[in-house]
């Protein structure tokens, strides 16, 4: 009965993941405050960041750094789903 608890915790994730990459930054993000146009002013940026600009990016680094391996894992579900329902 854990197995099923632990895959449906695997799609939220997958879900949440595929839903903070296909957001646009100019169509949406943009129109609700939530663009990353600002630039740091060093590498690693400040500690004092606030959480706005954190989850900012966070949502950028998830866009750039898990675009090609998500096409990958939705195709494996996608047969795992259609293979075995």
């Amino acid at each position: 009965m854990m197995f099923f608890a632990f895959g449906n915790l695997i799609y939220i994730c997958i879900l949440l993941v595929n839903a903070i990459a296909i957001l646009s930054e100019d169509r949406f993000l943009a129109r609700v405050g939530w663009s990353n146009s600002v630039s740091d002013p060093g590498f690693g940026g400040s500690n004092d960041a606030s959480i706005k600009s954190k989850l900012i990016n966070l949502m950028t680094s998830v866009r750039t750094l898990m675009r090609i391996p998500l096409i990958g894992i939705n195709t494996v579900i996608i047969v795992y789903e259609l293979a075995l329902g």
